[in-house]
């Protein structure tokens, strides 16, 4: 393996350019390239993990190959002081074995201590205006030629998985599909209610009341 080898993956762009919207998701890519003739893993982390969502966040790239990755930002509520953004990645490649597979991936991998041939690049995120036309990173920055940050700092960033979907809104579907079975068995209790009610000759108009409301509570949890 290349033991020698200090850059495991070229990374495109350094900076990580998000066009902030109101409420509203917005992705970027960045192409990871294996330049050298070993199978490369990688492994990407965040100091905002719950902001972030990253497909894929783990892989593995084969020799003298380019793989994508996607990051999309949750949509924000307000805009950060000055358009400043604080949130940072971190890239790690480390060299494998052939036939290692995305499952065998682990944090240990990583480590210098493990013996394995490592590597990290810290990726800024920059806000910039929508309204602004599609255009190169900066001047001078063309693809191949963009320098490693260099920060001073760097070991004390707090650095985190990040996750491979979007958890939001399958908590809040899980919570309707709770609500709704909570609303079936109260509506199973009123309509159990009414029915010995109306075997006594008759029910109150209260009963029916609350059926028609659980009715339409139901109805427009189903919808969402």
């Amino acid at each position: 393996m290349g033991s020698d080898s200090k850059e495991l993956l070229g990374i495109e762009p350094l900076e990580l350019r998000f066009p902030f919207e109101f409420m509203k998701q917005i992705s970027c890519s960045m192409e990871l390239t294996n330049r050298t003739d070993d199978y490369l893993a990688f492994k990407v982390k965040t100091t905002s993990p719950k902001k972030y969502c990253v497909r894929p966040n783990s892989g593995i790239v084969p020799p003298r190959s380019t793989s994508s990755v996607v990051v999309t930002m949750q949509a924000l509520k307000q805009a950060p002081p000055d358009m400043q953004c604080k949130d940072k990645f971190l890239v790690q490649s480390a060299v494998v074995t052939e036939g290692t597979a995305v499952k065998d991936i682990t944090g240990q991998m990583f480590k210098k201590e493990s013996g394995n041939v490592v590597d990290e690049v810290r990726l800024k995120v920059v806000y910039v205006q929508p309204p602004r036309p599609p255009s190169p990173v900066r001047e001078g920055s063309e693809e191949g030629s963009s320098p490693r940050p260099s920060w001073s700092d760097g070991a004390n960033i707090n650095y985190q998985d990040t996750s491979p979907l979007i958890s939001r809104l399958t908590e809040e579907r899980n919570s309707a599909i709770q609500q709704n079975n909570k609303l079936r068995e109260e509506l199973d209790l009123v309509r159990r209610e009414i029915s010995k009610q109306n075997g006594n000759g008759g029910f109150p108009l209260v009963f029916v009341v609350a059926v028609a409301l659980l009715g339409i509570l139901l109805g427009y949890l189903m919808k969402r």
